[in-house]
């Protein structure tokens, strides 16, 4: 009859279980625990802390990885060395901070590979997403390179994350569009990333239209340089003056007469559409004024100083040669020269001098000393054949000459001698002063004694 066994679980082969183990822990405690390591640490010297320069001087496993039993966790054996980083995890504008507040579960070992060699890179962050833009440069911009394959770390970063080549973004930016990248360059330097973040913020999305000072007019024809000269930062590129006179100085015809503000008259359209408010000026521009040319009052540029009376620029067309003085405003206004308004109060203008031309009485010009009696500019007509002297008022008025109104006594015959009670007072003087009235005749009238109501005697 056959005995039951137990296997290995005899006596023999615990024994020989008991004995193998003792044999590893004493190889183990004699190796260091080099046995239990999945290759060696990085030697690559770094910031010295705690006298070690590098992860290939810690001797003891416990100093990074705790054992199975204890509550701690291998991160937090990390920060007891990289106080700094610790201290990073607590400020999310830090680096650290973002990732820990971002991807809390990301363990310092998911980005920090060990074990790899001494000359392993220590940073690799495999399929973990790196919060780029809190680096200040997103690469949401750079997902895919010219040629359509998609960005790696390697492309600008070389060999380690850790550094970034300055001619990074030229060798790239080369390939699509040389002729632009290379007077780029020359414009505003090589380190792109001082104005540039990634987004392309002043890339072909930008748009000057954005800022306080837009773009219109003849500034959108202007390169960029014109305004922004040597300018190798963001801090350059908004130093750039926004007034017009700091750049247009130079062109000034005015030469700083009309101050500094060019935006009053003129707009980004031209210099020579200007549009100045002269009504806002103490010579308004009224009437036919509103239609002289600007040269034609400020000559040679000159604005400053121009004179407002009007004798200083119309004394050369003053038919008056003087004579009323030097205030055109007194009589003229900017409407029109022949619309004269002279207080003519000394000699009133009514009846039929009210619609002489000036020049009628003013002849040549002339405007002083012009007499005021009617026989001055009404000479004594050969009608009259000096009979009545020079009061022409005595008889005829303003109004017209005719009809006019003897007031003297006239001679006789006023009546018919017959009684008839024919009166001649209704009769002109040229019925009987056919030719002047020291000449009368009665058979204009009477011819052949053919007198009403007489006979022949």
């Amino acid at each position: 009859m056959q005995s039951n066994r137990l296997g290995c679980l005899t006596g023999t082969g615990l024994l020989a279980a008991l004995i193998t183990l003792v044999v590893l822990i004493g190889v183990a405690f004699a190796s260091g625990g080099h046995m239990f390591s999945a290759g060696d640490l990085n030697a690559q010297p770094g910031e010295s802390m705690g006298n070690v320069n590098s992860h290939a001087q810690i001797n003891e496993c416990k100093a990074c990885h705790p054992a199975p039993w204890e509550s701690a966790r291998m991160a937090d054996r990390c920060v007891v060395c990289h106080v700094d980083i610790a201290n990073q995890m607590f400020d999310v504008a830090q680096l650290h901070g973002v990732i820990n507040q971002k991807t809390s579960t990301l363990a310092c070992a998911d980005c920090h590979p060990e074990h790899r060699g001494a000359s392993a890179a220590l940073t690799e962050l495999g399929s973990n997403v790196f919060p780029h833009e809190t680096l200040g440069f997103s690469l949401r911009k750079h997902q895919f390179k010219v040629t359509r394959e998609a960005f790696v770390c390697s492309d600008c970063h070389g060999e380690s994350v850790t550094t970034f080549a300055s001619d990074s973004c030229q060798n790239c930016h080369v390939t699509m569009d040389i002729s632009f990248t290379q007077a780029h360059i020359l414009s505003f330097g090589t380190d792109c990333l001082t104005c540039h973040d990634g987004v392309d913020r002043y890339g072909d999305d930008f748009s000057h239209n954005q800022l306080a000072f837009r773009l219109t007019g003849k500034h959108s024809e202007v390169s960029c340089t014109k305004c922004h000269l040597d300018a190798r930062s963001i801090a350059d590129l908004q130093s750039a003056p926004q007034d017009c006179f700091s750049c247009h100085q130079k062109d000034d015809p005015h030469a700083g007469t009309y101050g500094t503000d060019c935006g009053a008259c003129h707009s980004p359209d031209g210099w020579l559409l200007a549009k100045f408010d002269h009504n806002l000026s103490a010579f308004k521009l009224e009437g036919e004024h509103a239609e002289v040319k600007c040269e034609s009052c400020h000559q040679n540029n000159v604005f400053k100083g121009t004179p407002q009376d009007c004798y200083s620029c119309h004394q050369k067309d003053d038919e008056h040669r003087g004579a009323n003085g030097t205030d055109c405003a007194a009589c003229h206004n900017p409407s029109s020269w022949e619309d004269a308004s002279f207080d003519h109060s000394s000699f009133p203008l009514s009846g039929g001098h009210a619609n002489i031309d000036c020049k009628e009485c003013h002849t040549n010009g002339s405007f002083a000393a012009i007499p005021a009696n009617c026989i001055s500019c009404h000479a004594d007509p050969g009608f009259h054949a000096g009979a009545f002297g020079k009061a022409c008022e005595s008889c005829h008025s303003i109004s017209a000459w005719s009809p006019a109104g003897f007031n003297l006594q006239h001679p006789e015959p006023r009546t018919d001698e017959g009684g008839s009670g024919v009166n001649h007072g209704g009769a002109s003087c040229r019925q009987c002063h056919p030719s002047t009235v020291r000449e009368a005749t009665c058979i204009a009238c009477h011819e052949g004694n053919n007198f009403e109501g007489g006979g022949d005697d």
